[in-house]
Protein backbone atom coordinates (compact mmCIF):
# COMPACT_ATOMS: atom_id res chain seq x y z
CA UNK A 1 0.00 0.00 0.00
CA UNK A 2 1.56 2.88 -0.85
CA UNK A 3 1.11 7.10 -0.25
CA UNK A 4 -1.27 7.39 -3.21
CA UNK A 5 -3.42 4.67 -2.40
CA UNK A 6 -3.68 5.55 1.45
CA UNK A 7 -4.74 9.20 -0.47
CA UNK A 8 -7.34 7.53 -2.55
CA UNK A 9 -8.60 5.47 0.08
CA UNK A 10 -8.87 8.15 2.59
CA UNK A 11 -9.85 11.86 1.76
CA UNK A 12 -7.35 13.19 3.92
CA UNK A 13 -8.55 16.68 5.12
CA UNK A 14 -4.94 17.37 6.68
CA UNK A 15 -2.21 14.80 5.92
CA UNK A 16 1.10 15.68 7.99
CA UNK A 17 3.92 16.16 5.65
CA UNK A 18 7.36 14.13 7.35
CA UNK A 19 10.01 16.57 8.34
CA UNK A 20 12.65 17.00 5.22
CA UNK A 21 16.44 18.41 5.31
CA UNK A 22 14.60 21.78 4.28
CA UNK A 23 12.39 22.10 6.91
CA UNK A 24 12.34 25.82 8.75
CA UNK A 25 13.67 26.14 11.96
CA UNK A 26 12.05 29.57 12.69
CA UNK A 27 9.70 30.15 14.94
CA UNK A 28 5.93 29.64 13.64
CA UNK A 29 2.95 31.31 14.10
CA UNK A 30 2.13 29.36 17.31
CA UNK A 31 4.56 30.02 19.37
CA UNK A 32 6.10 26.29 18.49
CA UNK A 33 10.05 26.11 17.21
CA UNK A 34 10.30 23.24 14.35
CA UNK A 35 11.77 20.35 15.75
CA UNK A 36 15.43 19.10 14.24
CA UNK A 37 14.28 15.66 13.94
CA UNK A 38 15.51 14.70 10.04
CA UNK A 39 16.55 18.26 9.13
CA UNK A 40 20.16 17.88 9.82
CA UNK A 41 20.77 14.22 8.77
CA UNK A 42 18.65 11.36 6.48
CA UNK A 43 18.62 8.20 8.64
CA UNK A 44 20.47 5.08 7.47
CA UNK A 45 18.78 2.14 7.47
CA UNK A 46 19.98 -0.07 10.30
CA UNK A 47 18.17 -3.83 9.91
CA UNK A 48 18.70 -6.28 12.66
CA UNK A 49 19.82 -9.60 11.45
CA UNK A 50 16.89 -11.87 11.40
CA UNK A 51 19.10 -15.18 11.26
CA UNK A 52 20.02 -15.00 15.32
CA UNK A 53 15.94 -15.92 15.64
CA UNK A 54 16.60 -19.72 15.18
CA UNK A 55 13.80 -20.66 13.45
CA UNK A 56 12.50 -23.99 12.65
CA UNK A 57 10.12 -24.97 9.81
CA UNK A 58 7.26 -26.72 12.47
CA UNK A 59 6.59 -26.04 16.02
CA UNK A 60 4.53 -28.65 18.04
CA UNK A 61 2.39 -28.49 21.02
CA UNK A 62 4.79 -28.43 24.35
CA UNK A 63 2.79 -31.12 26.83
CA UNK A 64 4.47 -32.91 29.82
CA UNK A 65 8.12 -32.00 28.91
CA UNK A 66 8.03 -32.95 25.17
CA UNK A 67 6.78 -31.13 21.35
CA UNK A 68 4.28 -33.05 20.06
CA UNK A 69 4.49 -33.32 16.67
CA UNK A 70 1.17 -34.33 15.44
CA UNK A 71 -2.12 -33.04 14.44
CA UNK A 72 -2.86 -30.48 11.72
CA UNK A 73 -0.82 -27.26 11.15
CA UNK A 74 -1.76 -23.64 10.64
CA UNK A 75 1.12 -20.72 9.17
CA UNK A 76 2.34 -18.22 10.79
CA UNK A 77 2.91 -15.16 8.73
CA UNK A 78 5.61 -11.52 9.21
CA UNK A 79 2.72 -9.09 9.18
CA UNK A 80 5.15 -6.82 7.94
CA UNK A 81 6.23 -8.75 4.94
CA UNK A 82 3.03 -11.31 4.60
CA UNK A 83 6.28 -14.17 4.29
CA UNK A 84 5.40 -17.55 5.85
CA UNK A 85 7.75 -18.11 9.08
CA UNK A 86 6.83 -21.47 10.39
CA UNK A 87 4.02 -24.08 10.45
CA UNK A 88 2.28 -24.75 13.94
CA UNK A 89 0.49 -27.79 15.20
CA UNK A 90 -3.54 -27.25 15.96
CA UNK A 91 -4.74 -28.49 19.87
CA UNK A 92 -7.82 -30.46 19.46
CA UNK A 93 -9.61 -31.79 22.61
CA UNK A 94 -8.29 -34.10 22.65
CA UNK A 95 -4.47 -32.80 22.85
CA UNK A 96 -6.19 -30.08 25.43
CA UNK A 97 -7.38 -32.90 27.65
CA UNK A 98 -3.67 -34.20 27.73
CA UNK A 99 -2.19 -30.88 28.43
CA UNK A 100 -4.78 -30.53 31.73
CA UNK A 101 -4.05 -34.11 32.83
CA UNK A 102 -0.26 -33.37 32.47
CA UNK A 103 -0.81 -30.43 34.38
CA UNK A 104 -2.94 -32.39 37.11
CA UNK A 105 0.31 -35.25 37.14
CA UNK A 106 3.20 -32.54 38.39
CA UNK A 107 0.58 -30.47 40.61
CA UNK A 108 1.61 -32.63 43.40
CA UNK A 109 5.29 -32.85 43.30
CA UNK A 110 5.27 -28.83 42.06
CA UNK A 111 3.24 -27.79 44.53
CA UNK A 112 5.16 -30.08 47.06
CA UNK A 113 7.93 -28.30 46.40
CA UNK A 114 9.79 -25.79 49.10
CA UNK A 115 8.96 -22.39 47.84
CA UNK A 116 12.95 -21.41 47.91
CA UNK A 117 13.34 -24.32 44.96
CA UNK A 118 10.47 -22.64 42.60
CA UNK A 119 11.88 -19.50 43.22
CA UNK A 120 15.01 -20.99 42.01
CA UNK A 121 13.48 -22.48 38.62
CA UNK A 122 11.73 -18.92 38.10
CA UNK A 123 14.87 -17.25 38.92
CA UNK A 124 16.99 -19.45 36.05
CA UNK A 125 13.98 -18.96 33.54
CA UNK A 126 14.70 -15.22 33.87
CA UNK A 127 18.10 -14.91 33.24
CA UNK A 128 18.24 -17.63 30.48
CA UNK A 129 15.56 -15.20 28.87
CA UNK A 130 17.98 -12.12 29.44
CA UNK A 131 20.73 -14.01 28.07
CA UNK A 132 18.88 -14.93 24.57
CA UNK A 133 17.27 -11.72 24.90
CA UNK A 134 18.43 -10.40 21.45
CA UNK A 135 17.27 -13.61 19.45
CA UNK A 136 13.98 -13.52 21.37
CA UNK A 137 13.43 -10.06 20.70
CA UNK A 138 14.01 -10.95 16.68
CA UNK A 139 11.14 -13.48 16.83
CA UNK A 140 8.70 -11.34 18.33
CA UNK A 141 9.42 -8.85 15.90
CA UNK A 142 9.04 -10.98 13.53
CA UNK A 143 5.98 -12.84 14.40
CA UNK A 144 4.12 -9.75 15.72
CA UNK A 145 5.15 -6.81 13.59
CA UNK A 146 6.36 -4.45 16.52
CA UNK A 147 9.35 -2.35 15.87
CA UNK A 148 12.78 -4.32 16.78
CA UNK A 149 13.78 -1.85 19.74
CA UNK A 150 10.43 -1.92 21.29
CA UNK A 151 10.71 -6.18 21.42
CA UNK A 152 14.61 -5.81 22.28
CA UNK A 153 14.07 -2.52 25.16
CA UNK A 154 10.43 -3.60 26.68
CA UNK A 155 8.91 -6.73 25.72
CA UNK A 156 11.61 -8.90 26.50
CA UNK A 157 13.66 -6.94 29.70
CA UNK A 158 10.08 -6.78 31.58
CA UNK A 159 9.28 -10.43 30.55
CA UNK A 160 12.62 -11.25 32.43
CA UNK A 161 12.44 -8.78 34.88
CA UNK A 162 8.50 -10.65 35.93
CA UNK A 163 9.86 -13.82 36.36
CA UNK A 164 12.78 -12.17 38.46
CA UNK A 165 10.31 -10.96 40.34
CA UNK A 166 8.39 -13.19 41.50
CA UNK A 167 11.03 -15.86 41.68
CA UNK A 168 11.37 -13.40 45.06
CA UNK A 169 8.24 -14.22 46.05
CA UNK A 170 8.11 -18.37 46.33
CA UNK A 171 9.33 -18.56 49.29
CA UNK A 172 7.55 -15.27 50.82
CA UNK A 173 3.89 -16.05 50.26
CA UNK A 174 2.98 -15.96 54.02
CA UNK A 175 4.80 -12.64 54.16
CA UNK A 176 2.03 -11.57 51.14
CA UNK A 177 -1.15 -11.85 53.22
CA UNK A 178 0.47 -11.76 57.10
CA UNK A 179 -2.27 -14.05 59.34
CA UNK A 180 -3.17 -16.13 56.93
CA UNK A 181 -2.82 -19.54 55.43
CA UNK A 182 -1.85 -20.01 51.56
CA UNK A 183 -2.29 -22.74 49.17
CA UNK A 184 -1.80 -22.83 45.42
CA UNK A 185 -5.29 -23.23 43.36
CA UNK A 186 -4.52 -25.93 41.40
CA UNK A 187 -4.35 -26.26 37.03
CA UNK A 188 -4.70 -23.28 35.85
CA UNK A 189 -5.42 -22.52 32.11
CA UNK A 190 -4.41 -19.41 30.48
CA UNK A 191 -5.22 -17.59 27.44
CA UNK A 192 -2.76 -14.16 26.39
CA UNK A 193 -3.38 -12.13 22.81
CA UNK A 194 -1.16 -11.24 20.34
CA UNK A 195 0.37 -7.79 21.23
CA UNK A 196 2.94 -8.74 23.81
CA UNK A 197 3.08 -12.29 23.66
CA UNK A 198 6.11 -13.22 25.43
CA UNK A 199 5.17 -10.55 27.64
CA UNK A 200 2.03 -11.85 28.18
CA UNK A 201 3.15 -15.55 29.14
CA UNK A 202 5.01 -14.03 31.73
CA UNK A 203 2.93 -12.40 33.54
CA UNK A 204 0.82 -15.30 33.60
CA UNK A 205 3.09 -18.16 34.12
CA UNK A 206 5.23 -16.29 36.43
CA UNK A 207 2.71 -15.90 39.82
CA UNK A 208 1.04 -18.81 39.12
CA UNK A 209 3.94 -20.97 39.16
CA UNK A 210 5.71 -18.82 42.34
CA UNK A 211 2.49 -20.00 44.03
CA UNK A 212 2.46 -23.87 43.59
CA UNK A 213 -0.24 -24.04 40.89
CA UNK A 214 0.28 -25.94 37.54
CA UNK A 215 -0.23 -24.22 34.01
CA UNK A 216 -1.70 -25.03 30.34
CA UNK A 217 -1.17 -21.73 28.45
CA UNK A 218 -2.43 -20.82 25.10
CA UNK A 219 -1.00 -18.16 22.81
CA UNK A 220 -2.65 -16.48 19.85
CA UNK A 221 -2.53 -17.95 17.00
CA UNK A 222 -1.13 -15.09 14.86
CA UNK A 223 2.18 -15.32 17.37
CA UNK A 224 2.63 -18.44 18.94
CA UNK A 225 6.50 -18.03 18.30
CA UNK A 226 7.94 -16.71 21.29
CA UNK A 227 5.52 -19.23 23.34
CA UNK A 228 7.22 -22.19 21.35
CA UNK A 229 10.80 -20.69 22.14
CA UNK A 230 9.62 -20.24 25.91
CA UNK A 231 8.71 -23.95 25.92
CA UNK A 232 12.33 -24.68 24.37
CA UNK A 233 14.02 -22.54 27.65
CA UNK A 234 11.42 -24.81 30.01
CA UNK A 235 13.67 -27.86 28.87
CA UNK A 236 16.76 -26.54 29.41
CA UNK A 237 16.37 -25.18 33.12
CA UNK A 238 15.20 -28.81 33.58
CA UNK A 239 11.25 -27.75 34.64
CA UNK A 240 9.73 -30.47 35.94
CA UNK A 241 7.53 -31.81 33.30
CA UNK A 242 3.97 -31.05 32.96
CA UNK A 243 4.57 -27.69 35.33
CA UNK A 244 3.75 -25.61 32.32
CA UNK A 245 2.19 -27.12 29.52
CA UNK A 246 1.43 -24.97 25.78
CA UNK A 247 -1.15 -25.26 23.40
CA UNK A 248 -1.76 -23.93 19.93
CA UNK A 249 -4.60 -23.25 18.20
CA UNK A 250 -7.78 -20.96 17.01
CA UNK A 251 -10.64 -19.97 18.53
CA UNK A 252 -12.13 -24.03 19.03
CA UNK A 253 -8.58 -24.43 21.20
CA UNK A 254 -9.37 -21.55 23.57
CA UNK A 255 -13.09 -22.82 24.15
CA UNK A 256 -11.51 -25.96 24.90
CA UNK A 257 -9.24 -24.58 27.19
CA UNK A 258 -11.42 -22.67 29.49
CA UNK A 259 -14.34 -25.22 29.27
CA UNK A 260 -12.30 -28.13 31.07
CA UNK A 261 -13.86 -29.46 33.70
CA UNK A 262 -9.84 -29.89 34.91
CA UNK A 263 -9.19 -26.40 35.54
CA UNK A 264 -8.98 -24.47 38.96
CA UNK A 265 -8.98 -21.42 37.74
CA UNK A 266 -8.98 -19.29 34.22
CA UNK A 267 -6.93 -16.49 33.23
CA UNK A 268 -7.83 -14.58 30.39
CA UNK A 269 -6.41 -11.27 28.41
CA UNK A 270 -7.91 -10.10 25.20
CA UNK A 271 -10.99 -8.84 23.81
CA UNK A 272 -13.85 -7.56 25.74
CA UNK A 273 -16.79 -9.73 23.95
CA UNK A 274 -14.58 -12.97 24.32
CA UNK A 275 -13.74 -12.06 28.01
CA UNK A 276 -17.79 -12.31 28.18
CA UNK A 277 -18.23 -15.53 26.56
CA UNK A 278 -16.04 -17.06 29.44
CA UNK A 279 -17.09 -15.57 32.26
CA UNK A 280 -21.07 -16.95 31.09
CA UNK A 281 -19.12 -20.13 29.89
CA UNK A 282 -17.97 -20.74 33.76
CA UNK A 283 -20.81 -19.21 35.79
CA UNK A 284 -21.66 -21.57 38.16
CA UNK A 285 -19.01 -23.96 38.18
CA UNK A 286 -16.41 -22.77 40.81
CA UNK A 287 -13.51 -22.28 38.86
CA UNK A 288 -11.95 -19.18 39.50
CA UNK A 289 -11.59 -16.37 37.13
CA UNK A 290 -9.49 -13.20 36.46
CA UNK A 291 -9.93 -11.12 33.23
CA UNK A 292 -7.97 -8.28 31.87
CA UNK A 293 -9.94 -7.01 28.59
CA UNK A 294 -9.86 -3.86 26.55
CA UNK A 295 -10.07 -0.23 27.15
CA UNK A 296 -10.58 3.43 25.93
CA UNK A 297 -7.67 4.83 27.94
CA UNK A 298 -8.09 9.01 28.36
CA UNK A 299 -4.62 11.39 28.21
CA UNK A 300 -5.61 14.02 30.28
CA UNK A 301 -3.37 17.40 29.52
CA UNK A 302 -3.58 20.28 31.42
CA UNK A 303 -2.74 23.67 31.11
CA UNK A 304 -0.09 23.93 33.62
CA UNK A 305 1.20 20.66 32.39
CA UNK A 306 4.86 20.51 30.66
CA UNK A 307 3.63 20.10 27.53
CA UNK A 308 6.96 18.84 25.62
CA UNK A 309 6.60 16.32 28.11
CA UNK A 310 2.94 15.52 27.80
CA UNK A 311 3.46 15.49 23.74
CA UNK A 312 6.03 12.79 24.00
CA UNK A 313 3.57 10.93 26.34
CA UNK A 314 0.79 11.33 24.11
CA UNK A 315 3.01 9.92 21.48
CA UNK A 316 3.97 6.95 23.63
CA UNK A 317 0.27 6.33 24.72
CA UNK A 318 -1.00 6.20 21.21
CA UNK A 319 1.70 4.79 18.90
CA UNK A 320 3.50 2.77 21.00
CA UNK A 321 3.29 -1.02 19.12
CA UNK A 322 1.23 0.90 16.37
CA UNK A 323 -1.60 1.77 19.58
CA UNK A 324 -2.26 -1.99 19.71
CA UNK A 325 -2.11 -1.48 23.53
CA UNK A 326 -4.97 -2.62 26.17
CA UNK A 327 -4.59 0.65 27.91
CA UNK A 328 -3.21 3.20 25.14
CA UNK A 329 -3.90 6.18 25.72
CA UNK A 330 -6.38 6.89 22.48
CA UNK A 331 -8.72 9.54 24.48
CA UNK A 332 -6.92 13.14 24.35
CA UNK A 333 -8.25 15.58 26.17
CA UNK A 334 -6.82 18.97 26.49
CA UNK A 335 -7.44 22.09 28.12
CA UNK A 336 -8.65 24.57 25.98
CA UNK A 337 -6.10 27.21 26.70
CA UNK A 338 -3.36 25.26 25.54
CA UNK A 339 -5.34 23.00 22.59
CA UNK A 340 -3.71 24.74 19.75
CA UNK A 341 -0.56 24.85 21.14
CA UNK A 342 -0.61 21.13 21.81
CA UNK A 343 -1.95 19.96 18.74
CA UNK A 344 1.05 21.83 16.75
CA UNK A 345 3.57 20.34 18.77
CA UNK A 346 2.05 16.95 18.42
CA UNK A 347 1.80 17.57 14.38
CA UNK A 348 5.28 18.51 14.34
CA UNK A 349 6.04 15.27 16.88
CA UNK A 350 4.37 13.09 14.22
CA UNK A 351 5.90 14.23 11.89
CA UNK A 352 9.46 12.66 12.74
CA UNK A 353 7.75 9.25 13.37
CA UNK A 354 9.69 6.62 11.14
CA UNK A 355 6.98 4.13 9.84
CA UNK A 356 8.14 0.72 7.76
CA UNK A 357 10.25 -2.24 7.94
CA UNK A 358 9.85 -3.42 11.82
CA UNK A 359 13.03 -5.06 12.24
CA UNK A 360 15.04 -1.71 11.10
CA UNK A 361 16.70 -0.27 14.47
CA UNK A 362 15.61 3.38 13.47
CA UNK A 363 11.35 2.50 13.07
CA UNK A 364 9.03 3.74 15.00
CA UNK A 365 5.96 2.20 13.85
CA UNK A 366 6.14 -1.16 12.64
CA UNK A 367 3.06 -3.28 11.02
CA UNK A 368 -0.19 -4.25 12.60
CA UNK A 369 -0.56 -7.45 13.26
CA UNK A 370 -2.85 -8.94 10.86
CA UNK A 371 -5.00 -7.88 7.67
CA UNK A 372 -8.20 -8.37 10.08
CA UNK A 373 -6.39 -6.17 12.44
CA UNK A 374 -5.92 -3.31 9.80
CA UNK A 375 -9.37 -3.45 8.03
CA UNK A 376 -10.89 -2.86 11.46
CA UNK A 377 -8.46 0.05 11.61
CA UNK A 378 -9.57 1.47 8.40
CA UNK A 379 -12.78 0.86 9.01
CA UNK A 380 -13.61 3.18 12.14
CA UNK A 381 -11.15 5.30 10.77
CA UNK A 382 -13.38 5.37 7.94
CA UNK A 383 -16.80 5.62 10.13
CA UNK A 384 -14.64 8.93 11.87
CA UNK A 385 -14.66 10.65 8.98
CA UNK A 386 -18.42 10.31 8.05
CA UNK A 387 -19.12 11.28 11.55
CA UNK A 388 -17.69 14.48 10.62
CA UNK A 389 -14.28 13.88 12.52
CA UNK A 390 -11.06 15.30 10.78
CA UNK A 391 -8.32 13.08 10.12
CA UNK A 392 -4.73 14.12 10.72
CA UNK A 393 -2.43 11.27 9.24
CA UNK A 394 0.99 11.03 8.72
CA UNK A 395 1.75 11.39 4.73
CA UNK A 396 4.10 8.80 4.13
CA UNK A 397 5.03 6.22 1.83
CA UNK A 398 3.43 2.67 3.05
CA UNK A 399 5.70 -1.00 2.34
CA UNK A 400 3.81 -2.70 -1.21
CA UNK A 401 3.67 -5.77 1.43
CA UNK A 402 2.20 -6.32 5.34
CA UNK A 403 -0.47 -4.50 7.34
CA UNK A 404 0.68 -0.87 7.95
CA UNK A 405 -1.52 1.90 8.96
CA UNK A 406 -0.12 5.26 8.89
CA UNK A 407 -0.08 7.39 12.56
CA UNK A 408 -3.56 9.43 12.70
CA UNK A 409 -5.19 11.84 14.67
CA UNK A 410 -8.83 12.85 14.85
CA UNK A 411 -10.16 16.38 15.60
CA UNK A 412 -13.39 18.03 16.07
CA UNK A 413 -14.45 14.69 18.06
CA UNK A 414 -17.47 14.43 20.20
CA UNK A 415 -18.46 11.97 22.78
CA UNK A 416 -21.15 10.48 20.47
CA UNK A 417 -18.58 9.64 17.70
CA UNK A 418 -17.54 5.59 17.79
CA UNK A 419 -14.16 7.01 17.11
CA UNK A 420 -14.44 8.10 20.82
CA UNK A 421 -16.06 5.11 22.37
CA UNK A 422 -15.22 2.01 20.67
CA UNK A 423 -11.76 0.68 21.23
CA UNK A 424 -9.83 1.01 17.92
CA UNK A 425 -6.62 -1.08 18.89
CA UNK A 426 -4.04 0.60 16.11
CA UNK A 427 -2.56 4.21 16.19
CA UNK A 428 -5.51 6.17 16.03
CA UNK A 429 -6.31 9.12 18.53
CA UNK A 430 -9.02 10.99 19.02
CA UNK A 431 -9.06 14.74 20.53
CA UNK A 432 -11.73 16.71 22.66
CA UNK A 433 -11.41 19.60 24.69
CA UNK A 434 -12.41 20.34 27.89
CA UNK A 435 -12.19 23.75 30.31
CA UNK A 436 -12.68 23.08 34.34
CA UNK A 437 -11.52 20.02 36.08
CA UNK A 438 -15.12 18.60 36.59
CA UNK A 439 -15.77 18.37 32.79
CA UNK A 440 -11.99 16.56 32.22
CA UNK A 441 -12.89 14.17 34.94
CA UNK A 442 -16.56 13.90 32.98
CA UNK A 443 -15.15 12.77 30.14
CA UNK A 444 -12.19 11.19 31.16
CA UNK A 445 -15.11 8.68 32.86
CA UNK A 446 -17.71 8.73 29.67
CA UNK A 447 -16.58 5.08 28.74
CA UNK A 448 -17.99 1.53 28.97
CA UNK A 449 -14.13 0.66 30.02
CA UNK A 450 -11.78 1.39 32.78
CA UNK A 451 -8.64 0.16 32.42
CA UNK A 452 -6.20 2.81 32.30
CA UNK A 453 -5.90 6.52 31.92
CA UNK A 454 -3.10 9.67 32.61
CA UNK A 455 -2.94 13.44 34.06
CA UNK A 456 -0.79 15.95 33.28
CA UNK A 457 -0.10 18.87 35.40
CA UNK A 458 2.84 20.80 37.20
CA UNK A 459 0.70 20.45 40.63
CA UNK A 460 0.85 17.31 42.44
CA UNK A 461 -2.61 17.84 44.61
CA UNK A 462 -4.30 18.00 41.01
CA UNK A 463 -2.65 15.06 39.58
CA UNK A 464 -3.66 13.24 42.99
CA UNK A 465 -6.95 14.97 42.82
CA UNK A 466 -8.24 14.04 39.52
CA UNK A 467 -6.22 10.48 39.51
CA UNK A 468 -8.79 9.47 42.33
CA UNK A 469 -11.76 10.88 40.57
CA UNK A 470 -10.85 8.65 37.25
CA UNK A 471 -13.13 5.42 36.89
CA UNK A 472 -9.71 3.42 35.61
CA UNK A 473 -7.63 0.31 37.22
CA UNK A 474 -4.15 2.35 36.35
CA UNK A 475 -3.49 5.95 36.57
CA UNK A 476 -0.50 7.25 35.21
CA UNK A 477 1.14 10.68 36.50
CA UNK A 478 3.17 12.84 33.84
CA UNK A 479 3.84 9.65 32.33
CA UNK A 480 2.19 6.67 30.29
CA UNK A 481 2.49 3.21 29.52
CA UNK A 482 5.01 2.79 32.34
CA UNK A 483 5.35 -0.48 33.56
CA UNK A 484 7.28 -2.24 36.37
CA UNK A 485 6.69 -5.86 37.67
CA UNK A 486 6.04 -4.80 41.16
CA UNK A 487 3.14 -2.83 40.18
CA UNK A 488 -0.30 -4.46 39.74
CA UNK A 489 -2.11 -4.18 36.57
CA UNK A 490 -6.07 -4.25 35.90
CA UNK A 491 -9.36 -2.36 35.31
CA UNK A 492 -12.89 -2.76 35.85
CA UNK A 493 -16.11 -2.27 34.30
CA UNK A 494 -15.85 -3.61 30.97
CA UNK A 495 -11.93 -4.14 31.07
CA UNK A 496 -12.28 -7.12 33.32
CA UNK A 497 -11.22 -7.57 37.33
CA UNK A 498 -8.26 -8.95 38.69
CA UNK A 499 -4.77 -7.80 39.07
CA UNK A 500 -1.79 -8.78 37.36
CA UNK A 501 1.98 -7.43 38.53
CA UNK A 502 3.47 -7.18 42.39
CA UNK A 503 1.75 -8.59 45.65
CA UNK A 504 -1.50 -7.82 44.22
CA UNK A 505 -0.67 -10.46 40.89
CA UNK A 506 -0.14 -13.40 43.71
CA UNK A 507 -3.69 -13.44 45.12
CA UNK A 508 -5.77 -14.54 42.01
CA UNK A 509 -3.60 -17.76 42.22
CA UNK A 510 -3.95 -18.79 45.85
CA UNK A 511 -6.70 -20.01 47.66
CA UNK A 512 -6.04 -17.61 51.15
CA UNK A 513 -7.69 -18.75 54.25
CA UNK A 514 -7.72 -16.70 57.94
Amino acid sequence: MTKESTSAKFPLVHPIEPLSPAASREESGQGVKDLLFGDLWEYAPAPESSEVSGARDHYGNFIEGQFEDGGERFASHNPATEELLFEVSTADEACVDRAVTAARRALPRWSGLPGVERGKFLYRLGRVIQERSRELAVCETLDNGKPIKESRDVDVPLAAAHFLYYAGWADKLTYAFPGAKVAPLGVVGQVIPWNFPLLMAAWKIAPALAAGNTVVLKPAPTTPWTASRLAEILQEIELPPGVVNIVHGADATGRALVGHSGLDKVSFTGSTEVGKEIQRKLAGTGTRLTLELGGKGANVIFEDAPLDQAVEGIVQGIYFNQGQVCCAGSRLLVQESVHDLVLAKLRQRVATLRVGDPMDKNTDVGALNSAEQRDKVQRLSEIGLQEGASMHQLACDLPEKGYFFAPTYFTEVSASHRIAREEIFGPVLTVQTFRTVKEAVDLANNTRYGLSAGVWSDKGSKLFQVAGAMRAGVVWGNSFNQFDPGSPFGGYQESGFGREGGRHGLRPYLEVRS
